[in-house]
């Protein structure tokens, strides 16, 4: 297979089955990137333009095959959206080892080792954007969620590092920090709880899964050629 480009912009989107990847593989697929997406399943929608390669983001080796199976398949990408993500919530006290650990390989680890797979492609193209979704759990902390919160805090100061470390090659990385999302995961959630949260929200709404993969795409663009080492709250003015 030839890796001459046959799009004018290729994309790596990790996680992006469902949700907030499933909408950022859609809207950068509409933009006419041409989108490969990481996942265990396929989003089973025919969407022009997109490619999936089954990937297991907690088992590094696994991930080394799908990098290298991307590679084979695309021979250059343009942008990385990091958007890979669990949870394994619990309180500190109660929390296991193997909870900890599930959640720091998917949703931390796994960003160090594509950013780093990625970055190398784009050091040579002189160019790139790199884009990771963390949470404003994050920035805030959340009760019940130390693992979770830890993996997205570190997300951040790990994407303000390599913004510095490739900005003079033209890389620009970026964070955006949602907030409340209506997703397949808040759906479970009982309604008091999800009025609770609302309260909560200046904006008194949830937000949706359009809203941030808009502005994935907003930061992939050359609109946002002078934008890096950034975090985007997303979340209705839940941080201010």
């Amino acid at each position: 297979m030839s890796n001459e480009p046959m799009y004018e912009k290729r994309a790596l989107v990790t996680g992006g089955s469902r949700g907030i990847g499933g909408a950022i593989v859609k809207e950068l697929a509409l933009r006419e990137y041409e989108v490969f997406y990481f996942s265990r399943s396929a989003n089973g929608e025919n969407i022009p333009h997109t490619h999936h390669i089954a990937v297991d983001m907690s088992d590094s080796e696994d991930i080394e095959k799908a990098l290298n199976r991307f590679s084979e398949m695309s021979g250059t990408v343009d942008v990385l959206v990091n958007n890979a993500g669990i949870t394994r919530d619990g309180l500190l006290m109660r929390m296991s080892s193997d909870a900890w650990d599930q959640v720091m390989s998917v949703n931390l680890r796994s960003v160090y080792q594509v950013s780093q797979y990625i970055s190398r492609i784009m050091m040579k193209k002189r160019r790139g954007s790199i884009i990771s979704i963390s949470s404003i759990v994050g920035l805030t902390g959340n009760g019940g969620q130390a693992n979770y919160a830890a993996s997205k805090a570190a997300v951040i100061g790990f994407s303000k590092s390599i913004a510095k470390e490739l900005s003079a090659r033209n890389i620009r990385v970026n964070v955006i920090a949602p907030g409340f999302i209506a997703t397949q995961m808040s759906d479970a959630i009982p309604e008091n709880i999800k009025e609770k949260f609302v309260e909560q929200i200046p904006m008194k709404r949830i937000g949706t899964v359009e809203e941030i993969s808009k502005v994935v795409a907003f930061l992939a663009s050359d609109d946002a050629s002078y934008i890096t080492g950034q975090v985007i709250t997303v979340d209705g003015g839940m941080v201010m």
